[in-house]
């Protein structure tokens, strides 16, 4: 399977600017990089609570739209779905305005007062767990994924991975 993981991050300076960073990677115990892709996007909606698809999504789809290589599945940092019947996250509206339709799997760092603990997933020794959530793929089969993938953490290496180099071009 042929994964693309995303992350954007933003600079506020007079305007708002996201640096947006994905890695393109197969294998999911063991992966191997296969591309890194980097984008900035520039006049950022300012964030909004609540509303923060309305600020991530336009960067997230200025990415996408520049790969021209096949993947299976996207990972974001962030929610798919914001409780356990069917309320919107950034993962949904995502979904929802790709030109090609993809399975989204969201890891989620911080829990959601509405997400329950069945969407919690347990990594290496850490005492906090991540919440997937997902879109176009079973919760079951993406919670093992995120189990499974590469890395001892709570955080997987890929996810550290596209965070380095989103902050690595971001600083430089």
């Amino acid at each position: 399977m042929i994964c693309l993981i995303l992350d954007v991050y933003y600079q506020e300076t007079d305007a708002i600017t996201a640096t947006v960073a994905g890695i393109r990677f197969e294998g999911i115990e063991q992966s191997r990089i296969l591309n890194e892709y980097t984008v900035e996007v520039n006049d950022v909606a300012p964030y909004e609570s609540g509303q923060f698809y309305k600020r991530e999504m336009p960067c997230l789809l200025a990415l996408i739209n520049q790969i021209d290589e096949p993947f299976d599945v996207i990972i974001i940092d962030g929610y798919v779905f914001l409780d356990s019947v069917g309320k919107a996250g950034l993962g949904k509206y995502l979904y929802d305005h790709l030109a090609n339709t993809k399975p989204i799997i969201g890891i989620a760092k911080n829990h959601f007062y509405d997400i329950t603990e069945d969407y919690a997933v347990w990594r290496g020794i850490s005492k906090r767990p991540l919440y997937v959530t997902s879109i176009g793929i079973n919760i079951t089969t993406a919670k093992e994924m995120v189990s499974e993938m590469e890395g001892e953490h709570r955080i997987p290496k890929m996810a550290a991975d596209v965070d380095k180099l989103g902050r690595h071009l971001k600083t430089s």
